[in-house]
């Protein structure tokens, strides 16, 4: 005698979640998409924590279906000057400019933001889930930077700058800081400086609140990948191997 099968259980993934996977924006990009009204399934417009079976239902955005994208990741070296975003209203030069032009036309976002000064790597991905656990804080996926000073920066300042400097909107978390070089003709400090947290300026207002403001200050690390011998100003895509890493990282997730 057979036995029935059981029916398939749909599986639903919340909205945000399927538009970050997508492509379309980040999880808090998607909620002011949902919050806007500009978000349908299957028609019927989508609220905030609504959710949507994949392959399935059909899901759209100001009337335009969603399809995911093949994943593509790409590691681009940020000079000094360019905006680290998708689009810059004003025209400025981002990091998407960075990619060749025969780069696979597909929808990539910068993960997390180097300010305008800051140089190095950066990561463009069209993959949400990875990005949510580069950036977010319980995941401790490290930033390591090369950070040049003004002055001879004391040893007290750098144990300062390891257990938490005061800000004015909290305490930084511990940091790991590397030996400092002083050059005498410049006179400035050199160090590596590691970090599992990224808030807006972190560094620069840490060091300037310890008494050393940034004069160069570089991203040469985020989790497994690192910037290596890539020249200023330019893209590759990731190898093999360091997909694999990134990957691990965000399965185990």
């Amino acid at each position: 005698m057979s036995q029935s099968r059981s029916p398939r259980v749909p599986s639903r993934v919340r909205i945000q979640k399927l538009l970050a996977a997508a492509g379309v924006a980040s999880r808090r990009g998607a909620e002011g998409l949902l919050r806007a009204g500009r978000v349908a399934v299957n028609g019927e417009v989508a609220e905030l924590g609504a959710s949507a079976e994949e392959d399935v239902d059909v899901v759209t955005v100001d009337g335009v279906p969603v399809v995911r994208e093949p994943f593509a990741y790409w590691l681009v070296h940020k000079p000094r000057g360019v905006i680290t975003t998708a689009s810059d209203p004003q025209g400025r030069r981002t990091v998407l400019d960075l990619l060749p032009e025969d780069a696979p036309p597909v929808r990539l976002f910068p993960v997390g933001r180097l300010d305008r000064d800051t140089e190095g790597l950066v990561l463009l991905t069209n993959d949400g889930a990875l990005a949510q656990v580069l950036l977010h804080p319980s995941h401790g996926s490290e930033r390591e930077y090369r950070v040049t000073v003004e002055g001879r920066i004391p040893a007290a300042a750098l144990r300062q700058l390891a257990v938490g400097v005061e800000l004015d909107d909290g305490t930084t978390a511990p940091a790991r800081v590397g030996r400092p070089r002083y050059d005498p003709d410049s006179r400035t400090s050199r160090f590596a400086l590691t970090l599992k947290e990224g808030r807006k300026r972190q560094i620069r207002r840490a060091l300037e609140a310890l008494g050393h403001p940034v004069v160069r200050l570089l991203r040469v690390r985020m989790g497994p990948l690192k910037l290596g011998r890539l020249r200023k100003g330019a893209a590759r895509e990731l190898a093999v191997k360091e997909r694999r890493a990134l990957l691990r990282e965000r399965d185990r997730s």
